[in-house]
């Protein structure tokens, strides 16, 4: 099989980055068309930064990057430099990239490839919140019906909020957006929390990057020497959750992963539950299911994936 046309669209954040490695790292699996910056994990303009330096990285500098939208639809930005560090990128010393941004927007860049390609032959990929997709589906309707899949990072059932009790980061950066995205109609597979964070770095797995004995395996592993630290702090656990690789990961190897095809709502309105993902895990509203949400993961064979793939680079 050829491998699928994918757009990254991200907030780089070191589990991004690990994402981007993973794609760009897996040529014979995704054909990564190009990469879209969203303002999330910190503002825009460091992000845009961050998905040029580790295409650099990869090894990838002929990779188009884009600038994506700046702030949510409706609300004012909310970051996470408490999780990933003032640069989204902290940890170990990261050189600026020489690489350019590519002039077109990025939302341009998701329409106008949508329409150029084959239809239902593009994949999109959000690690972030989900305005630049919301957005190009709101200025240009006609794409769609083109896109093949949605495979996105974001919400939870059972696992609930990381950012407030009862929602995730991504969705409730731009809740608006999310109901856009899940009301669309397009084939959805989400990457909750409670699935994300299975894929939990231990000390064996770290070692095991930096044994790898690239520098690509060095940064991801000293990245995660930085964030876990937070995770180890608020959940008590052994490591911390690698969130977004798990999208790139399902592209790669879906048998990783099981879940439900349920009812997903997004919740725009309550104060308290404001970017909540209401998944029908038992079906029992009746409203006609729209999402595939994943509830487990074999860790291991994922650790190995990444493991082999980032040796290639």
């Amino acid at each position: 099989m050829s491998p699928r046309k994918i757009i990254i669209d991200t907030d780089p954040g070191q589990d991004d980055a690990v994402a981007i490695l993973l794609a760009l790292a897996s040529p014979e699996d995704v054909d990564v068309l190009g990469v879209v910056a969203v303002a999330g994990n910190v503002p825009l303009p460091l992000t845009e930064k961050n998905a040029r330096i580790v295409c650099e990285l990869a090894g990838k500098p002929e990779t188009k990057v884009f600038a994506g939208e700046a702030e949510p639809i409706k609300r004012k930005l909310v970051t996470a430099e408490h999780v990933h560090g003032k640069t989204g990128l902290d940890g170990p010393k990261m050189d600026d990239p020489t690489m350019p941004l590519q002039d077109q927007g990025g939302v341009d860049f998701i329409i106008e490839t949508l329409r150029a390609e084959p239809f239902g032959t593009v994949t999109l990929c959000p690690l972030g919140p989900l305005t630049n997709i919301a957005t190009a589906f709101e200025r240009a309707p006609d794409i769609v019906d083109r896109v093949q899949e949605i495979v996105l990072m974001g919400g939870a059932y059972f696992q609930v909020g990381n950012i407030t009790p009862a929602a995730e980061f991504n969705i409730y950066v731009d809740p608006e957006a999310a109901k856009i995205v899940f009301g669309s109609g397009v084939k959805l597979t989400v990457m909750p929390l409670d699935v994300t964070h299975k894929a939990l770095t231990t000390r064996p797995r770290v070692e095991a990057f930096r044994s790898i004995g690239n520098r690509a395996g060095r940064m991801v592993a000293e990245w995660t020497d930085f964030f876990e630290r937070f995770d180890k702090e608020k959940y008590g656990s052994e490591g911390a959750p690698l969130h977004d690789p798990c999208v790139i990961a399902y592209l790669i190897k879906p048998d990783l992963f099981t879940g439900r095809f349920v009812n997903v709502e997004i919740e725009t309105e309550s104060e308290l539950t404001l970017g909540m993902t209401v998944a029908d895990w038992w079906r029992v509203s009746g409203r006609e299911p729209n999402a595939m949400f994943m509830g487990d993961l074999d860790s291991d064979g994922f650790f190995s994936l990444l493991t082999e793939r980032l040796a290639r680079l």
